[in-house]
């Protein structure tokens, strides 16, 4: 899908400005990441790794781990990986004694055709605009019988967000995420021998709303979007979208909705 509505450089910039708050705030991308890792099958013993979209390399370090292999992490967000760099400390030697922390586009990866066993990325490319062109340069990367392993946001993902703000005003304040039959289309047009995707919900809930626009913003991850309104946030429509979002508030909080796609696909052999 090509979506002109995302930019590219204000997700690098925004990324880049959350590096060092960002992990104190990704409970839940680490939830979705592992359970991602776990689904890889147990046969899988790959020589050649990237991790795509590594941002401060959680993930690069636990593949490293898991499969006693050195691993390249690539991320738009030239921050993210400075803030990588500085974490990679002798605890995780296999990192240390190869490190590849490498500022990268997944739709034009700087990767030889045929030189990678498993590409892995975790909540990285629903920032493309066109995730039909990374999940092809991830393919002409893979040796045969490589595996790209993704997840991704899609629609459905805070939508409790989204209906809030669309009481208050017509202004875009929630970042759009695909269809699950348009991510369908993309996977079955991809040219890999098989795949499967499934669909994982997860609800976070706050006790306040304040809660969640603050975790947004120390991921990086809150409004991107053309269409989004410009300067501050006046007080009135704050206090007007806290009343809208107090709508769905239940015993254990307000909810926060999170629809994950989590994607195996493997190359012909």
């Amino acid at each position: 899908m090509s979506d002109a509505s995302i930019d590219k450089q204000r997700v690098a910039d925004s990324f880049s400005r959350a590096a060092a708050t960002y992990d104190q705030a990704a409970a839940f991308q680490r939830s979705a990441g592992s359970n991602l890792l776990a689904q890889l099958p147990p046969q899988l013993e790959p020589l050649d790794i990237v991790d795509l979209g590594a941002g401060t390399g959680y993930f690069t370090r636990a593949l490293a781990h898991r499969f006693a292999a050195p691993v390249a992490g690539l991320d738009l967000a030239e921050g993210m990986l400075r803030f990588a760099r500085q974490c990679n400390g002798p605890e995780h030697e296999l990192l240390s004694r190869h490190p590849r922390w490498v500022v990268a586009d997944a739709e034009a990866l700087p990767l030889r055709p045929a030189s990678q066993d498993l590409i892995f990325s975790s909540l990285a490319l629903q920032w493309c605009p066109d995730l039909a062109r990374a999940v092809a340069e991830a393919r002409q990367a893979l040796r045969p019988g490589g595996c790209l392993a993704f997840n991704t946001l899609v629609e459905g993902t805070l939508f409790e967000l989204q209906r809030a703000w669309q009481a208050v005003d017509g202004f875009v304040h929630v970042n759009r995420f695909m269809p699950t039959d348009e991510l369908h289309q993309i996977l079955n047009a991809s040219g890999f021998t098989h795949w499967r995707c499934e669909v994982e919900t997860h609800v976070l809930r706050y006790a306040q709303l304040s809660e969640l626009t603050r975790e947004l913003k120390a991921l990086g991850a809150h409004n991107i979007n053309q269409g989004r309104p410009g300067g501050l946030t006046g007080r009135a429509r704050l206090r007007a979208l806290t009343q809208a979002y107090e709508t769905f508030r239940q015993t254990e909080g307000l909810p926060a909705t999170y629809q994950v796609a989590q994607i195996l696909m493997f190359k012909e052999s």
